[in-house]
């Protein structure tokens, strides 16, 4: 692996030290996309609603099995909604789309109980695009070019991909990204996400421990390998890059 694509993220990324450097690079993120590339622009006003999973509660077993899908999605990821809409009405956010509020939010300490459940909504969105049940196997081949021109093979990028999620501490993200033209590895500690940093996310792989817990106790490298190898939807990382 190229060691320069981890240096700059060795540790978890602070939010307000990033932004300074990030300017340029936000510009590639439209404000209003809930998804990169060519994912459908964010539901703006509120209330906001869940989206429909991809895919139904076993389709990606058994690497991650329904039980594990109908608390993560069911619970967690609609208790974040929930939440994000009891902490926006009738203030400033009311009527702004998710990716705006991330923003905005994420410059503003006073609004952090805004700021983390607006970015696990968009995140655990953006996780359920980033597996497929015919997910694994060989990335598109202009996708595997730029595996190859920024980190070496994409052996090397898989493998950076999966030691970020193995080594953030404790509750996290690890985040395949474009920053400006090159693609990078990096890893967010609990709701933060690479949208705040003016980043391009590509792929995301959750590592909070209710995403695998019920499946592989505490073998998060397991979870990790399975994905990777089975259910990782390059095709969505692949649009995203456009």
């Amino acid at each position: 692996m190229k060691e320069k694509q981890m240096n700059r993220f060795s540790g978890t990324m602070n939010r307000r030290t990033f932004l300074q450097g990030s300017a340029a690079a936000a510009a590639g993120i439209a404000a209003g996309s809930l998804f990169s590339g060519a994912e459908a622009a964010a539901p703006a006003g509120s209330p906001f609603t869940l989206p429909e999973l991809p895919y139904d509660e076993n389709g990606l077993a058994p690497v991650i099995s329904a039980r594990t899908l109908q608390f993560h999605y069911g619970k967690h990821h609609r208790g974040y909604m929930k939440k994000l809409n009891a902490f926006i009405k009738g203030t400033e956010y009311e009527g702004m789309n998710l990716a705006r509020i991330i923003k905005v939010s994420s410059k503003k300490p006073g609004d952090t109980a805004v700021f983390n459940n607006a970015a696990q909504f968009w995140n655990h969105t953006f996780y359920w695009k980033s597996m497929s049940p015919s997910g694994g196997g060989a990335p598109p081949e202009m996708l595997a070019a730029k595996m190859k021109d920024c980190f070496g093979s994409v052996k090397e990028c898989m493998a950076a991909f999966a030691k970020a999620a193995g080594t953030q501490f404790g509750s996290g993200w690890a985040w395949l990204v474009l920053d400006g033209g090159s693609l990078k590895v990096v890893k967010t500690s609990n709701a933060d996400t690479p949208l705040a940093h003016g980043l391009k996310p590509l792929l995301t792989i959750d590592v909070w421990e209710h995403a695998y817990y019920l499946d592989y106790q505490n073998r998060r490298a397991d979870y990790i390998k399975a994905v990777l190898e089975k259910r990782i939807n390059w095709k969505f990382a692949y649009a995203n890059m456009k």
